[in-house]
């Protein structure tokens, strides 16, 4: 059961969006999230708005679903120009799911065709899709290459079988350092998503975890703490016992022994859960949601955010493929930002990226508030006295633990 979806004013049918976007989305990128809702298997622990291939059909059904993601394509375009925003190229693209590549190539090379028909991609455009390692084969991944895909992140999660078994993931380990090899043999950079704190895995678990996804050459690595949401057979699995779920200093242990191996091995963290070899192996797509930035999410429960508006879609695929079928927007809620609210999610943001915040841009009981979080070890100190260029609010990695807390200090 995925989570549900945020409360909200009612949107327009015709999904159209107030003036005030076109000041607020001044000077901001713009990108594009294609979720596509399919899975081979869902997994006991996800909460994500996923569905197994085989039970949805009609314009919902994994044959008609381009076409229909294709269709909120076209009216993203319509409430984009009726808005009066300018023309803007698309900047960065990220297919997720899910397990996008489920669909044909044909089809996820028809909606980046569709994306980049519609708006333009820009010259240095990033291109991801989310994959499966058994979900993928050379040729796949070599005409995703020549469409103009430039990036592919698979859901790696754990090289330990019983982990894997845990987590409900299918995939054998062994083949991930085969599809990282495919990959970047089609010229595409690589990132690998692994999964720690899982019931029953052991620190040493992890270690073999995270030296197999370094052994493969990868420049970038994403390293997530497991967190079981209500709703999911994994939680209900905790709840009756069955399960053991690792305490905070486990959780700890693991993420700062993720932090030593990723370091030692030239990958930096750019972020609290992100580590890449260089700039150019970040993830500019996620870059975009953490520094505010407008993105247009299509598919069935897909987030958008414009100009200061926020909206999300219906969650159940047949919904929103019966509103777009109607000619209708399949938005179901939405919400203006105001200000108070964009200060604080700038903080939140912010602080969780390896560039910091500036310290300028805090409010003055926030600004007062950095020499503490100095002082607890939570804030670098070179970088909050400036000592390299901008005085900025740069995480130490106790703070990066302790982000939540070193958020609501500065947002108190």
């Amino acid at each position: 059961m995925s989570p549900a979806l945020p409360d909200g004013d009612v949107p327009p049918d015709d999904g159209g969006l107030p003036p005030s976007v076109v000041a607020r989305s001044a000077g901001r990128a713009f990108g594009v999230y294609l979720h596509v809702p399919f899975c081979a298997v869902r997994c006991g622990y996800c909460d994500f708005n996923t569905y197994t291939a085989t039970e949805l059909g009609g314009g919902a059904s994994l044959a008609a679903y381009a076409a229909t993601a294709l269709g909120e394509i076209a009216l993203a375009d319509r409430v984009l120009r009726d808005a009066g925003l300018p023309a803007r190229p698309v900047s960065t693209v990220f297919v997720g799911g899910g397990t996008p590549t489920l669909l044909p190539v044909d089809d996820l090379v028809r909606l980046l065709g569709g994306v980049r028909d519609t708006w333009g991609l820009a010259p240095d455009a990033e291109v991801t899709t989310e994959a499966n390692p058994d979900s993928v084969t050379p040729d796949a991944l070599r005409r995703l290459a020549a469409a103009g895909f430039t990036r592919v992140s698979f859901g790696m999660q754990s090289a330990v079988p019983h982990v894997l078994a845990a987590l409900d993931r299918t995939h054998d380990p062994r083949r991930v350092p085969d599809v990282v090899r495919w990959a970047r043999d089609a010229g595409l950079r690589v990132s690998l998503d692994l999964i720690y704190g899982t019931p029953g895995e052991s620190l040493d678990d992890w270690r073999r975890s995270l030296e197999a996804a370094l052994a493969t050459g990868v420049d970038h690595v994403s390293a997530y703490a497991l967190v079981v949401e209500a709703g999911t057979r994994m939680a209900v699995q905790v709840r009756r016992g069955e399960l053991t779920l690792p305490d905070e200093d486990d959780q700890a242990a693991k993420y700062e022994l993720a932090d030593d191996l990723l370091t030692a091995a030239g990958l930096h963290w750019y972020e609290v859960s992100n580590w890449a070899r260089t700039p150019a192996d970040a993830s500019r797509h996620n870059l975009g949601y953490w520094r505010g930035d407008d993105w247009w999410g299509i598919g069935p429960g897909a987030h958008s955010h414009v100009g200061g508006v926020r909206w999300w879609n219906v969650k159940h695929p047949r919904a929103y493929a019966d509103r777009l079928g109607a000619g209708r927007s399949p938005a179901a809620g939405r919400e203006v930002v105001d200000e108070t609210t964009a200060e604080l999610e700038h903080v939140m943001l912010g602080v969780r990226i390896a560039q910091g915040l500036p310290i300028g841009e805090l409010a003055p009981t926030a600004r007062a508030a950095v020499a503490g979080l100095v002082a607890d070890g939570l804030v670098d100190p070179r970088a909050a006295l400036g000592l390299d260029g901008t005085r900025r609010v740069v995480l130490t990695r106790r703070g990066r633990l302790l982000a939540d807390a070193v958020v609501r200090t500065l947002a108190a």
